[in-house]
């Protein structure tokens, strides 16, 4: 009934920025939380970011002051913009939202690479 379809993952140097975006299709009557979660080889996955429908957000402590999520609630679509990137942020990176649907519980999307080279 939801699908999501996450873009914008790529290979950027350090230092450099990169935007990931993930967006919601289908019978969808409402989004309640959106985050972002990443994983690198041999780690486990992390919260790297969440905003709340009512625009409340969170940060993992590695990425806080270099990050922002952000939503646009008619898109039915999370963002996250990346600055300042460094090598330690390669890793896949999923969006998890959480939607009204005929029933209510949470989507992954499919992920997205992030290289960041030194």
């Amino acid at each position: 009934q939801v699908q999501l379809v996450e873009s914008g993952g790529g290979l950027v140097q350090a230092g450099g920025s990169l935007t990931l975006s993930c967006t919601a299709s289908g019978t969808i009557f409402s989004i309640n939380d959106m985050g972002w979660y990443r994983q690198a080889p041999g780690k486990q996955r992390e919260l790297v970011a969440d905003i709340t429908r009512g625009g409340s957000v969170d940060y993992g402590d590695s990425v806080r002051g270099r990050f922002t999520i952000s939503r646009d609630n008619a898109k039915n679509t999370v963002y996250l913009q990346m600055n300042s990137l460094k090598p330690e942020d390669t890793a896949v990176y999923y969006c998890k939202l959480n939607v009204r649907s005929w029933l209510t519980r949470d989507y992954w999307g499919q992920g997205a690479q992030v290289t960041v080279s030194s």
